[in-house]
């Protein structure tokens, strides 16, 4: 199958490595001297250490990247995503789209279904690719299984079982919602997975929050049209459990830093990628207040990112509530 990857950073470089070893695929970057730059290194500057295929194609025109694709996967962040699906659109409105960016967009607070239903035509088959996934892990090799997600099953179906290889599994679902706010929320909680192991709490303590995180996720999830199965499978449990206890965690590196004392503005500014859980801490407390679902532990990640509120104190607050049945 031919696939053209949009948005060459580290999940995008990944994908277009792993995808190489079956398909056809194109790596598109929006910049030229970012694509003349890929060209000579072979090399993203995110994911440094994994060399891209020759087989892989790098483009800079996005007519040419898109030019015979069975599949276009935009890699971007989600704040790229409406721009590049409506760029795809004008150019190419026939094939099939699918995202592998996770969270709200940070202007309007829409997922990702919600920006390429407004961005593309309502008979455009279109999916969600998430799921627990380190990008040098999948371009590494590394087993991973993801989660490929569109409401149109047929198309779900058929589109994971072309994509699904030794290395990396793909699953199909039809909960679109589910997927993207599994991959979305995960985030926060893994914020307060950091500060749980910035401060040194313990094993315990950080399974306790894991555990007590999914139960938020889910909460809001369902609230919000996701089906409670998807929470406790790859796009939930999967996905929370991986961001939660991984080294390689952006967010809960973010954690981490707060609670021993660094600013959110000097550990933003020192981590050099996008920490998504930052944004959907405050998205997620505003769908929350809409629906009238509890979120404590978000609402102590968000205190210690934007109220001025210490690690420290932030997890009093979650230890001192009202005891309640679980």
């Amino acid at each position: 199958m031919n696939v053209s990857v949009l948005g060459a950073g580290a999940w995008g470089s990944a994908l277009a490595i792993s995808l190489s070893r079956q398909h056809e695929v194109r790596l598109w970057t929006r910049s030229r001297e970012d694509c003349e730059r890929l060209a000579q290194s072979r090399a993203s500057r995110y994911l440094p250490s994994e060399p891209l295929p020759a087989k892989v194609r790098i483009e800079s025109e996005l007519a040419t990247a898109l030019d015979g694709a069975a599949l276009v996967i935009v890699a971007t962040a989600t704040s790229g995503l409406d721009a590049t699906a409506r760029a795809v659109a004008a150019l190419a409105p026939d094939i099939p789209l699918a995202w592998a960016c996770k969270g709200f967009d940070t202007a309007t607070g829409r997922l990702p279904h919600r920006i390429v239903a407004d961005a593309l035509p309502a008979s455009r088959r279109v999916a969600a690719l998430s799921g627990p996934s380190f990008a040098l892990e999948v371009a590494r090799g590394q087993p991973t299984a993801l989660v490929f997600a569109s409401t149109d099953s047929a198309f779900a179906a058929s589109t994971a079982a072309a994509l699904n290889g030794p290395r990396l599994r793909v699953y199909s679902s039809t909960d679109v919602a589910g997927v993207e706010l599994g991959g979305a929320l995960k985030n926060v909680i893994a914020i307060a997975a950091g500060i749980c192991d910035g401060l040194e709490l313990g094993r315990n303590a950080r399974a306790a929050l894991v555990t007590r995180g999914l139960a938020e996720i889910s909460r809001l999830g369902v609230a919000m049209g996701g089906q409670m199965e998807t929470f406790m499978g790859l796009a939930g449990l999967g996905d929370l459990v991986l961001t939660c206890t991984g080294d390689l965690s952006r967010n809960r590196e973010v954690g981490v830093r707060l609670a021993r004392g660094a600013s959110l503005d000097t550990v933003l500014a020192k981590l050099g990628h996008v920490a998504e859980g930052v944004h959907s801490a405050r998205a997620a407390l505003a769908r929350a207040r809409d629906l009238g679902v509890e979120l404590p532990i978000t609402s102590a990640v968000a205190a210690v990112l934007f109220e001025g509120r210490s690690a420290p104190e932030a997890v009093q607050q979650l230890l001192t509530r009202d005891p309640r049945p679980e």
